[in-house]
């Protein structure tokens, strides 16, 4: 990546997230580390969760899979048993289907 667009790509984060451009590069080098809620913001404008910011994960999770867990977390038990025994059914056929 040139460095000019890595610059700009900086400074357009730094302004989301109030800081500098400057701050970020130190946090990509691990010189300082954020507060919880810059990393917040971080995370938030990158679409990223914080688990995958920090490196506890590889797996980048979509907002909206994420929104509709936290639906099916809020239904009452009988409804979110019955969600969840779809979903269950629905991955071990598409398991099975790749494994065949």
């Amino acid at each position: 990546m040139p460095v000019l667009h890595k610059q700009y790509i900086k400074s357009e984060l730094a302004k989301e997230v109030g800081t500098i451009a400057v701050t970020i590069g130190r946090y990509e080098r691990n010189e300082i580390k954020p507060s919880i809620e810059i990393a917040t913001k971080i995370a938030d404008v990158l679409d990223a969760s914080l688990d995958y910011l920090v490196g506890k994960t590889d797996t980048v999770l979509e907002k909206d899979l994420l929104k509709k867990i936290a639906d099916i977390q809020k239904l009452p038990d009988d409804k979110r048993n019955v969600v969840m025994e779809l979903l269950d059914s629905f991955l071990k056929q598409t398991k099975l289907q790749s494994i065949m």
